[in-house]
């Protein structure tokens, strides 16, 4: 009985400080150092990666097109941690901001009582342990722990159906998972709880952006707009168009929002990623000034696949398609690239100096290209065994008229 008595006086100290931990913490501790740490560990990382690339095409273990490809890939992972790492300040921001001590109060009452319940009617310490043992997880995919995640809220959602905390937390978690429709209705859900906010608007925009191929619709104008009426500096909005405005290669307009986000001098701000990204911007839009002194070349390409490959590859999981241009002689470098999924084909893209791997290697120093479109297994750069790919050869780079580029091939 001593023995089940000290189990559970320190299973009841525990319980109190898991409880208080996160309220005395969101009253004292800033987020931004370790939102700035990540940052930095973000760019180390990045840095290593470019080392590690650098070092194998010059020791021969990889070519100079999937050099290229390697490269330009690594300077996009630094703009997608950016926007990651925004989502998981706003989601503290937001848990911060509805933290009282009324729920942790309430919380460590029930605990008190439970404890003295258990107590009295003598409770098995063995089933504890053995709950406990079963909850030990063994290592899983990112994936998996994310769907599981996913469970959890949704069961903790049955229990407390009107609490907007959760509500958000399942909105932000089914975002990572690509279950976007279930996140709008999360954020629905909260703003029904809450009100409208601009940091939730703002979150529901990019839900329904991403649900609709990373495309303004009128729908998501309608939440930007009503976002920024509320607050012109929400960064989660600002995050959005800055994201938007880089794809669709407005390099000027993305840093413009960018900058609003870091001149805001917000507490929760992640500066350095943002400052990554703004100067990625910067590097873009001096690529298309240093052509703009002659006539850009721009090939549009209407990229498809064949009707037998379109019913093949529609059973499995949606896979990279790789796009790119290589002069038609002389050293086989990328001089444009864009990658996108099987599932947006059929579409039609613009491939220009836009997509350079390098201001000195673009559209505008080749007069005829090689054009590829590859549908890659690995989901890596590069034409290998059992990919799929389209292939047109001594292409004007001053053709006007859309080209078709039917992917209609088997790489033996």
């Amino acid at each position: 009985m001593i023995t089940l008595l000290i189990i559970i006086i320190a299973f009841l100290l525990l319980m109190l400080l898991i409880i208080w931990t996160p309220f005395f913490r969101s009253q004292n501790a800033s987020t931004t150092t370790d939102e700035a740490l990540r940052s930095q560990t973000n760019i180390n990382l990045y840095q290593e990666h470019k080392i590690e690339i650098e070092k194998d095409f010059q020791q021969g273990a990889i070519d100079e097109e999937n050099y290229q490809y390697l490269l330009t890939e690594l300077d996009k992972s630094l703009l997608q941690d950016m926007a990651a790492n925004e989502k998981e300040l706003a989601k503290i921001t937001h848990q911060k901001n509805k933290l009282s001590p009324l729920w942790p109060a309430a919380i460590t009452l029930f605990v008190l009582i439970f404890s003295i319940a258990f107590y009295q009617q003598q409770g098995s310490y063995l089933k504890l342990t053995a709950k406990a043992q079963n909850q030990v997880q063994n290592t899983e995919s990112a994936e998996q722990q994310a769907l599981a995640q996913v469970e959890k809220i949704k069961e903790a959602l049955k229990k407390s159906p009107q609490d907007s905390n959760l509500w958000y937390s399942l909105g932000q978690a089914t975002v990572s998972i690509g279950d976007f429709k279930t996140a709008i209705s999360a954020f629905d859900k909260v703003i029904s709880i809450e009100g409208k906010k601009a940091e939730l608007l703002g979150a529901k925009a990019q839900a329904v952006y991403y649900s609709n191929g990373q495309k303004i619709t009128t729908d998501v104008q309608n939440l930007i707009k009503e976002a920024l009426a509320l607050d012109p500096l929400d960064p989660s909005t600002n995050v959005l168009l800055g994201m938007d405005s880089f794809i669709q290669q407005h390099y000027k307009k993305a840093i413009h929002y960018w900058q609003i986000i870091i001149d805001s001098g917000r507490e929760n701000v992640n500066v350095p990623a943002l400052t990554g990204a703004i100067n990625e911007a910067k590097n873009r839009l001096a690529n298309l000034n240093n052509s703009a002194n002659g006539v850009s070349p721009e090939l549009t390409l209407k990229v498809s696949l064949t009707k037998e490959f379109a019913q093949k590859l529609a059973q499995g999981e949606d896979k990279t398609v790789f796009i790119y241009a290589i002069p038609a002689e002389g050293r086989r470098i990328p001089l444009a690239a864009m990658k996108i999924k099987l599932s947006d084909l059929p579409t039609t893209i613009t491939l220009s100096n836009a997509q350079a791997m390098s201001p000195q290697f673009n559209l505008g120093s080749a007069d005829k290209v090689n054009i590829f479109a590859v549908i890659s297994q690995q989901g890596t750069p590069g034409i290998k065994s059992g990919d799929y790919k389209a292939e047109l050869n001594n292409v004007a780079v001053n053709t006007k008229e859309a080209i078709a580029l039917v992917i209609n091939q088997l790489v033996p």
